[in-house]
Formats: structure tokens, C-alpha cells, sequence
């Protein structure tokens, strides 16, 4: 009876950790589903001050954004973002998401499209996903 109730309680802890686990793979998931939401709605109605919150602070550190630069995205409009893939890995933390984007020069009124690729990291720490590569280069290094 003491062995039955040993491994009553063992299969008990199992499904408990279980149960943990999957809520913590959930909310991760959850997370990065609303940051990827709210990194596309900034960029597509072109609030790239709020984008800038989304991106790894240790990207920025290394990365920062001049005033120039900030000042040339408002030269465009972003006229669509469209997401063309994606892929996650909750485990080792990673996620990457294609996007194409069309981008409309303000003075020139000429349209564009430019291919992006968002990447992303769990933070344990801050339990926050970051995009790891600053804004999309709506320029393609120009």
C-alpha cells in the first residue's frame, strides 16, 4: 500500500510539473505573440519610437539611433506588412518571422516593397522576447 501511494504521489508531481511547464511554454508563447503584434502594428503605422522599446536593449546599447537616422523614417509611410513565415523555437528562445513591407517614399510618392527578417530572443530575465536586429532597413543599406 505505502509503494502504491509513493508512486500515486510521484505520477501527482509528474502531471503537477507537467502542467507547470506547459503554462510556462504558454505564456512565453503569449509573449511573443503580442510583441511580434505590437513590433508590426508600430512599424506598419510607422510609430518607430514604440518599435525602439521592442528591440534588445543590448542591440541598442551597441546600436544606438541617431536622430538623423529616426528622422529618415519619417521620409516614408509604410503602406503594408505583410508576415510571409515564421518560425519558433521556445526552447533555446529564438524565433524568426519573414515580413515583406511596402514602403512609400513621402516626396516621391514611389512604392516599394523590401523582404525583412525579424529575429527574436527569450530573455529569461526580463521573461520578454526582443527583436535582436533594430529596425528593418527600409532602405536595404542604402
Amino acid at each position: 500500500m505505502r509503494r502504491l501511494t509513493q508512486l500515486m504521489n510521484l505520477a501527482l508531481l509528474l502531471g503537477l510539473l507537467t502542467v507547470a511547464g506547459s503554462a510556462a511554454a504558454s505564456r512565453k508563447s503569449d509573449t511573443l505573440e503580442r510583441n511580434q503584434y505590437a513590433w508590426a502594428g508600430a512599424i506598419r503605422w510607422g510609430d518607430f519610437d514604440a518599435a525602439l522599446t521592442l528591440v534588445d536593449p543590448t542591440y541598442l546599447a551597441e546600436h544606438p539611433v541617431s536622430e538623423i537616422e529616426l528622422a529618415r523614417y519619417e521620409q516614408v509611410q509604410i503602406t503594408a506588412y505583410r508576415d510571409r513565415g515564421s518560425s519558433v523555437d521556445l526552447k533555446a528562445g529564438v524565433a524568426v518571422r519573414e515580413v515583406e513591407i511596402a514602403v512609400v517614399n513621402r516626396h516621391t510618392q514611389a512604392e516599394r516593397t523590401v523582404r525583412y527578417r525579424e529575429q527574436w530572443r527569450w530573455d529569461d530575465e526580463a521573461k520578454n522576447w526582443w527583436a535582436t536586429g533594430g529596425l528593418p532597413d527600409l532602405w536595404e543599406g542604402q
